[in-house]
């Protein structure tokens, strides 16, 4: 079964342009997405999906010269480029990375990949109810049951928030698996996603606190140093 990961993004960010390629101890963002996934899944399944703009050539730019997969479509139908981009490369099912997500747990990725893998669901998510902070936010679709709901698409929302109209629309019959925090349940919702520059700044601070490589910290090491530094912000 072929499960890809695919990391959208675009450069143009309203709240922090150019937030994808912005360094942390001179990395960009979207470096520590890429290896934390490569501790989990095969590089050659991880995917950059940005827009076919103007505005997302320094990303293009960035994956040619670092071997990394690309995939450029629309700007607005992001669910659309989701959609493309998992049959251009023949997943099976595709997992959605958000590019704001520095702290992806690779631990959480691999059991949600192997509910996945007992093909008996066609969407694995642990967003449902938040018990997991923003910024670990993990789903995987399988892309023949994505393609089909995507057909029934109406919104701005549906076209935009690639997830939204199953949640929207989930019935029993659709075969979801919530998957819930129950290591750190007290993490619950916190803000580890960079979506401004007072995530940005706690994400440095975070950062710059590893002694080690930053893929060996996890959801109980991050939620401590949030503790720490989001008093001060």
């Amino acid at each position: 079964m072929n499960i890809g990961f695919i990391i959208l993004c675009r450069y143009n960010s309203r709240r922090l342009p150019g937030k994808i390629l912005k360094k942390i101890n001179g990395k960009p963002i979207l470096q520590y997405i890429i290896e934390r996934l490569q501790t989990a899944v095969n590089q050659d399944n991880i995917v950059i999906a940005t827009s076919d703009e103007k505005t997302d050539d320094p990303i293009e730019s960035y994956c040619i010269k670092n071997g990394i997969n690309i995939y450029r479509g629309s700007l607005e139908n992001v669910s659309g480029r989701f959609l493309a981009c998992a049959e251009h490369y023949g997943f099976d099912f595709a997992t959605r990375i958000n590019g704001d997500n520095v702290f992806m747990d690779a631990i959480i990725l691999r059991k949600m990949i192997k509910i996945a893998l007992t093909d008996k669901y066609n969407f694995v998510s642990n967003l449902k109810g938040r018990t997991f902070p923003k910024g670990m936010s993990v789903e995987i679709v399988r892309t023949s049951f994505y393609k089909d709901k995507f057909q029934k698409f109406t919104s701005n929302d549906d076209f935009e928030h690639v997830t939204f109209h199953l949640y929207q629309n989930e019935s029993e019959s659709d075969k979801f698996y919530h998957y819930k925090n129950t290591q750190c349940p007290e993490a619950g919702g916190i803000q580890l996603a960079i979506d401004d520059q007072d995530d940005f700044h706690l994400a440095e601070q975070i950062i710059h606190t590893f002694a080690e490589d930053h893929t060996r910290y996890g959801l109980n090491e991050v939620f401590q140093l949030y503790q720490k530094y989001s008093k001060h912000e």
